[in-house]
């Protein structure tokens, strides 16, 4: 038999193409704009059947017939966008979509989106076309999963769309659970400590490796794989202050007063999760692209083990031992990681083109779970 055949539209670096190659699916396409990313897809697929451009430039002539076309045509910022407005170019991208379901005519499509998806003008538009339009004879399923669920050690909440014209597919159930009850067969979530522990804690380098290939007709910084991309940043030694007194789960609040930036002193609410630190023992926070920026979230790795108090009026604030914590953001190889990517996966692109694809991509583990729901369904 045949492998069922997939599209990946807007693939990034591959992310879903890893979970769903998994479950038995062979990419057939993969278009994607940001050429880095592209070039990171094909070092892992092959470059023969990726497009590294405009999917609008992409011609009919180009695109297979296909059992399946995942992806996710990005949201323009969740404008007030007329609905009717179909001409206006921010709707451009959701046209190119329903313009590839028509020549590929897959059995089935999944999107994959931020999750206030299901509230935007975006969405509405995909019901309009599944009610009247070109997904007329597409039933689908959608909802909020939490990445966590399905074994990645990650809490990442997408919105999940299942289309169907081979009968209708619910979205998975989940395999996992913060606290499963007995009997549920559910597993426990996985942990940071279960995808990162035991990797070097103090890397040596600041720098990726000198290394350059060539993708698309265009050299570029690469291939790395795995511990190239294990390299450290260099703070200062205000910064380093900073993070020693952030416990696990804890963050800026934790950070005596005279050490914050003004911005933070005089903004006592809110952005609680920035120059955070990540638990061993729990899934992290959603990795972003500037995962690698403790003042964007929390991303301190977490090992830490309390050491001198302050005194006096700061009683509250506890440093870290210097000898036991490591007082660093997570680096390119860990968020990777948290992120489901395999240990050995290829990686093109200078470090802040791999920290965006790293923090764009759909966690593979999220896509393994929808591709073996939706496997029995291909024919």
């Amino acid at each position: 038999m045949t492998s069922p055949t997939v599209i990946d539209l807007f693939s990034g670096c591959g992310g879903m193409t890893v979970g769903f190659h998994e479950e038995g699916f062979e990419p057939v396409l993969a278009v994607e704009w940001d050429r880095q990313a592209a070039a990171t897809y094909a070092a892992n697929w092959g470059e023969d059947h990726v497009i590294a451009g405009d999917i609008a430039a992409v011609e009919k002539r180009q695109i297979p017939l296909a059992d399946l076309m995942i992806g996710g045509p990005p949201c323009q910022g969740f404008s007030n966008l007329g609905l009717k407005k179909l001409d206006d170019p921010r709707n451009q991208l959701w046209r190119e979509y329903m313009r590839f379901i028509r020549t590929a005519r897959p059995q089935v499509f999944v999107i994959e989106n931020v999750d206030r998806f299901s509230k935007s003008p975006e969405f509405q538009m995909l019901v309009d076309e599944v009610d009247n339009g070109v997904l007329k004879n597409y039933e689908i399923s959608y909802g909020v999963l939490n990445a966590a669920d399905y074994g990645v050690s990650q809490r990442r909440r997408r919105t999940i769309v299942i289309g169907s014209r081979v009968g209708k597919i619910e979205l998975p159930s989940p395999t996992h659970a913060r606290l499963p009850e007995a009997g549920s067969g559910l597993a426990p979530w996985r942990t940071v400590r279960d995808v990162i522990e035991g990797l070097p804690a103090r890397p040596d380098s600041t720098e990726l490796p000198e290394s350059t290939t060539q993708f698309f007709g265009e050299p570029m910084p690469g291939v790395f794989k795995g511990l190239d991309i294990h390299f450290r940043r260099n703070p200062n030694q205000l910064s380093l202050d900073r993070y020693s007194f952030v416990p696990p789960g804890g963050g800026r609040f934790d950070v005596p007063v005279e050490l914050l930036p003004r911005c933070w002193r005089e903004k006592p609410t809110g952005t609680t999760d920035v120059m955070g630190r990540m638990r061993w023992d729990a899934p992290s926070l959603t990795i972003r692209t500037e995962f690698f920026k403790p003042e964007k979230g929390a991303y301190l790795h977490p090992q830490w083990v309390p050491g001198r108090q302050r005194r006096g009026d700061d009683s509250k604030y506890v440093k870290g031992d210097p000898k036991k914590s490591i007082d660093r953001v997570i680096t390119h190889y860990e968020a990777s990681l948290i992120q489901d990517f395999p240990t050995d996966y290829l990686w093109v692109g200078t470090k802040t083109a791999i920290a965006k694809q790293i923090g764009n991509a759909v966690p593979s583990g999220l896509a393994r779970a929808i591709a073996k729901q939706v496997r029995p369904f291909i024919a």
